[in-house]
């Protein structure tokens, strides 16, 4: 008997189990939902304990023996009220918006035309320009700003916001270079050959044909982009003196602090509604950032 009437005489079986192991109740829970519970717990629990925070009494904040510090008994508004009626809140939090927004317009801009340029051009030593692109990434933030310190002084910018919109390119350039160049090189050459055939310039296949089927990873490089410069202390510290030109992460932290003298409430208040721009930005974008996990246009 040949082999494949051997085949052909034993009946076809499927022994692929796929997610039917799942199918019990009790290995359901443990394999998924106990993990998921877990992760959502660590993932909220920030959010949570800013919130009761945010509106616990001053007389039950360090109080532990006659209030539970998971909850709160007669919640209050005067620390939120404190944080955008008699501080500059509502100054910083513009502020970030306004550096984070341009600073990743001018970052995007740029790193567009690097990544274009490396992955598509071809150039003699392009690998090697966008190695050295993504190592300018790792230099630690607390080294440059030093020099830039200097340059800032020198163009008479200090203390104000383009001192942060021109020094956060710097590190955000790098980041979106490289991920820009990942997704790039995922939409098939073919595309822009035919569109060279057909007589387009280097300008128009940019705009017309890379740029919309790299619309997810200009988002997803715009979301990390947003999310830096919205974060970012080192350089907002250095370069901003004046309490109406801080920054959230820099206001915070040198406005609500005096001494030894902590304000609790107003600061769990300042980190949950600076937080609150960036949850609502991915919440909006969460597609475009999924989908450009996976790459562009297939072949």
């Amino acid at each position: 008997m040949t082999i494949s009437e051997q085949t052909n005489s034993q009946p076809l079986t499927d022994d692929v189990q796929g997610m039917s192991y799942l199918n019990r109740l009790p290995r359901r829970i443990m394999v998924l939902y106990l993990p998921l519970a877990v992760f959502i717990f660590v993932l909220l629990f920030p959010f949570y304990w800013m919130a009761i925070t945010a509106v616990k009494p001053n007389s039950q904040l360090t109080d532990y023996n006659n209030y539970s510090p998971f909850w709160v008994v007669g919640p209050t508004l005067d620390h939120i009220k404190y944080l955008l009626f008699e501080t500059s809140y509502p100054g910083w939090l513009w502020n970030t918006l306004v550096v984070s927004v341009c600073a990743t317009v001018l970052s995007l801009a740029a790193s567009v035309f690097a990544a274009y340029a490396i992955e598509r051009v071809r150039f003699t030593g392009s690998r090697s320009v966008g190695l050295m692109i993504f190592l300018a990434y790792l230099v630690p933030p607390s080294i440059l700003f030093i020099p830039l310190a200097v340059i800032v002084f020198k163009f008479g910018i200090y203390d104000t916001r383009l001192a942060l919109i021109f020094t956060y390119p710097t590190f955000l350039i790098p980041f979106c270079t490289w991920l820009l160049m990942g997704y790039f090189r995922s939409i098939p050459f073919e595309l822009e050959e035919s569109a060279l055939v057909d007589g387009a310039s280097r300008w128009q296949i940019l705009v017309r044909v890379i740029l919309p089927l790299a619309v997810p990873g200009l988002i997803s490089a715009g979301i990390f982009a947003f999310t830096l410069s919205w974060n970012e202390f080192i350089y907002a510290l250095t370069f901003i003196q004046s309490s109406e030109n801080k920054t959230v992460p820099v206001g915070v932290l040198t406005e609500l602090v005096r001494g030894d003298v902590f304000e609790w409430g107003s600061l769990m208040a300042g980190a949950l509604f600076g937080s609150l721009p960036v949850v609502i930005l991915y919440s909006f974008f969460v597609d475009y950032y999924v989908s450009s996990m996976t790459g562009a246009v297939k072949e």
